[in-house]
């Protein structure tokens, strides 16, 4: 009798463990990133009810409401790899806001240029358009780092936008812009308002 107890102790301890593992995992990782709350405190900016970040190295997307997590979603971020620099074609890093939404209750797959409608990806000239969907367009609110100069992130025109090639969604693809999926995209536009704080980093 020992010996079946001891057997099933141990099954029960190999099927739990990988579960108890990943559980920890997901909470290790599914929390607002300390250094962007670090970082709202030092510029003294108040943590809004939603909160995006971005994980460049994983190619994800986590929204948070009431500092706790929501739902993850793949993204694409630079080819080109991180940088603040104007012209450069890479990701910024650091703490934003949405200061601008383009593109409310157009199709999904809408072309914008100079966020603009020009057309639709089921037109054979757009087909692999750019920007598509919708446009969040974002501001940097670091001094000296994604705000002002040549490292001005609005005047660099970066947003979370759609994209014609939906089929590089999870890897670097952009030329500095944030990728989503159409309908992610358009979920989150819907849900977030202007002002939503953004948080991109490296990990």
């Amino acid at each position: 009798m020992t010996g079946r107890l001891l057997i099933l102790w141990m099954s029960a301890a190999v099927l739990l463990t990988p579960g108890c593992a990943s559980f920890r995992f997901m909470n290790a990782n599914h929390k607002i990133p300390e250094a962007c709350l670090a970082r709202c405190g030092r510029l003294k900016i108040e943590p809004t009810k939603f909160i995006l970040t971005v994980n460049i190295s994983h190619q994800t997307v986590s929204l948070f409401k009431d500092n706790k997590f929501v739902k993850q979603y793949p993204c694409s971020t630079s080819r080109f790899g991180i940088g603040q620099k104007e012209d450069s074609n890479c990701t910024p890093l650091g703490l934003h806001r949405i200061a601008e939404k383009i593109g409310a209750g157009e199709p999904a797959g809408t072309v914008f240029k100079a966020r603009e409608i020009v057309g639709h990806t089921a037109q054979p000239e757009f087909a692999d358009a750019k920007i598509t969907t919708r446009i969040l367009w974002l501001e940097g609110l670091e001094p000296g780092f994604n705000l002002g100069g040549d490292v001005d992130t609005h005047d660099r025109y970066i947003y979370i936008h759609g994209t014609g090639d939906q089929a590089s969604i999870g890897r670097p693809a952009s030329h500095g812009c944030i990728h989503l999926a159409d309908a992610d995209l358009i979920s989150l536009f819907d849900l977030l308002p202007s002002g939503t704080l953004v948080w991109i980093a490296e990990k």
